[in-house]
């Protein structure tokens, strides 16, 4: 629906996993294949394109700027706002947060866990940091309350939405 009122869109991805199995049958979807599907159908512009926190990489990237977890643990927040900001620059963004970006020792309530995650310490500075970027869309996704002990991974998902609550408000000043 974005895409149909926008144009293809720049998307940046918060997620432990690319989700660009290749896969070109169009009856099925599933969340490993759904970025290889959008950019297949022009809905995402891979070149304008950032994925963050990658642990688990599926080739070919698409053309889409892969930020793994370690790149953001050696080189700051500060640095990768830079990167993400240089690559969307003034394109229309949607912005999707899997909640397994993060290292399951903070938030494990989710289907498909990878350890050496991100941090709230790195994720909130680097939300914080794109005040201005052209978002048109966005989404917290995969918080699974069955595997949430204690609600930890509720709490982060929710302190997730809550920046990006104040992204989009930014974006409309």
């Amino acid at each position: 629906a974005h895409a149909a009122k926008h144009g293809p869109l720049a998307l940046l991805q918060f997620d432990a996993h690319s989700d660009t199995w290749a896969d070109d049958d169009p009856a099925r979807v599933d969340h490993g294949t759904i970025i290889y599907k959008a950019v297949k159908e022009g809905l995402i512009d891979p070149d304008r394109s950032v994925q963050v926190g990658i642990r688990v990489e599926n080739e070919p990237t698409l053309g889409i700027e892969r930020i793994d977890a370690r790149s953001v643990h050696r080189d700051g927040p500060d640095a990768i706002v830079r990167r993400i900001r240089n690559r969307l620059g003034d394109a229309k963004t949607y912005l999707t947060f899997d909640i397994d970006a993060f290292d399951p020792a903070t938030a494990p309530g989710t289907g498909t866990p990878v350890w050496e995650g991100l941090t709230s310490a790195e994720v909130a500075p680097i939300l914080r940091g794109l005040a201005g970027v052209h978002l048109v869309g966005m989404d917290v996704v995969e918080v699974s309350p069955p595997f949430d002990h204690a609600n930890m991974t509720a709490i982060m998902g929710a302190h997730v939405g809550y920046d990006l609550i104040c992204l989009w408000c930014w974006t409309r000043r």
